[in-house]
């Protein structure tokens, strides 16, 4: 945990943008660091460390799954395209992992004000295009599909008339009809 001879959290926030050439970092990042003992290089905290944990099953979980929907989506799948989650989804993650108290989360204190809290996670444009295709492809077959089936409905009716024509011209006969067909 910070104490009081440590820095303070945004200190130690501005001091990891410096260290990765300015660009802010996330909270998970911070949350980390701030729980990494110096010395032995691990989280000490049981907490922090089940914090950590479930952030990092939950941040491989949907990258995997983001992985998935894109190899579904890649027709020809020679698509590199990163399926990493953003920083504000991974403060997503931690934020809803972290117990809150007053307000504030624990162990982190008020959300870092480096990256911007937004419900609107970004979205990559080529994934949208692919997804509004498939989209598309899909309500052409359920139109297909629909043809189809009063097509099949017509065809039904149609010989029903020719059978019912069939038995009154010949009554005599026996008509086995199969009636999967």
């Amino acid at each position: 945990m910070v104490s009081s001879h440590s820095q303070s959290i945004p200190t130690l926030a501005d001091k990891m943008a410096q260290e990765n050439e300015g660009e802010p970092v996330g909270d998970f990042p911070l949350y980390k660091r701030i729980h990494t003992n110096k010395t032995t290089g691990q989280i000490d905290d049981g907490l922090a460390q089940e914090v950590v944990s479930l952030v990092d099953s939950m941040t491989q979980d949907e990258e995997a799954r983001l992985s998935q929907i894109q190899a579904d989506l890649d027709l020809d799948a020679t698509s590199t395209e990163s399926t990493a989650l953003s920083q504000v989804r991974i403060n997503e993650l931690l934020e809803s992992a972290i117990p809150k108290k007053k307000g504030r989360l624990v162990g982190l204190g008020r959300r870092s004000k480096s990256i911007p809290p937004t419900s609107q996670v970004p979205v990559d444009p080529t994934l949208m295009d692919q997804l509004k295709d498939k989209d598309e492809r899909i309500r052409q077959l359920e139109e297909k599909m629909a043809a189809q089936e009063r097509a099949r409905e017509a065809d039904r009716r149609r010989s029903e008339k020719m059978m019912a024509a069939f038995m009154r011209q010949f009554p005599d006969q026996n008509f086995d009809v199969d009636e999967d067909e």
